[in-house]
């Protein structure tokens, strides 16, 4: 995958070079430099690996926060494991929940467990990873009430982001699911998937789409070989909430390990 290294290097110092101030937050593929593989083990690497390293490299370079699953092997298990580095040289991952048993995944990596919320830059951040997409509890915006100081319920998160190698066969139920997240959660969604045909000769149409909190697309990219920069509007964000306030009649639960 070593074109699709120099090919993220050349769109990474473009943008840092064309934007001022630069992006805050780069959006990479699932298991981007190794493709969907059956092979996990002999294409995973450590956290101390190169691909890692190539990642926090970049978010330094664009002082830019970068996201993106890597093939992470780590206490003799094997992870699908998306990477969130900062410029800072911060670095927190999740790793996969959910994994897509018709492909055997679950049969070559170990399941995540907790989900991951970060802060970057007055937003809160859910990173998941393709096939959690069909599982709208797993992704359900989890709105919280102090109890003692009644307050409001506070969101877990403003974004909903989702990295992919969502196959072309199952291309309208990827963007379905990506407008219907966007709906039930009240938030930005983002799902960046790639293109081509991988190592198993499998198609992929792309289709990487922002949708913001009423279902509407505000960006697609269809099957081209491209990025975009877009920016999401808080305050289009807290309009939303405010006007239709549904989240004030979502239901509690809780969610086994």
């Amino acid at each position: 995958m070593a074109m699709f290294a120099q090919r993220i290097d050349a769109v990474t110092r473009g943008a840092a070079e064309r934007r001022h101030p630069p992006p805050d937050l780069i959006v990479l593929p699932e298991t981007l430099l190794s493709g969907f593989t059956r092979d996990a083990g002999a294409q995973a690497e450590t956290m101390e690996g190169s691909g890692v390293a190539w990642m926090r490299e970049i978010a330094q370079r664009a002082d830019s926060a970068v996201t993106g699953s890597l093939i992470i092997a780590e206490q003799g298990a094997i992870y699908n494991r998306l990477i969130w580095a900062t410029p800072d040289g911060g670095l927190q991952w999740y790793d996969k929940r959910h994994l897509f048993r018709m492909a055997g995944e679950h049969k070559r990596y170990a399941a995540g467990q907790p989900r991951l919320t970060v802060e970057w830059r007055e937003w809160r951040i859910c990173p998941l990873v393709c096939y959690d997409l069909r599982f709208p509890v797993w992704c359900r915006n989890r709105w919280v009430r102090d109890a003692e100081r009644d307050t409001e319920p506070a969101a877990d998160y403003d974004l909903l982001l989702f990295v992919a190698n969502w196959p072309s066969a199952r291309r309208h139920a990827w963007r379905s699911l990506l407008v219907a997240r966007a709906i039930e959660n009240l938030r930005w969604v983002v799902g960046v998937n790639r293109i081509g045909r991988d190592g198993n000769d499998v198609p992929y149409a792309g289709d990487s789409l922002v949708v913001d909190p009423l279902g509407e697309t505000v960006a697609d990219l269809e099957d081209r070989d491209q990025s975009v920069t877009i920016t999401l509007s808080a305050a289009r964000l807290l309009e939303h909430r405010e006007r239709f306030p549904a989240y004030l009649d979502a239901d509690r639960f809780e969610i086994d390990p």
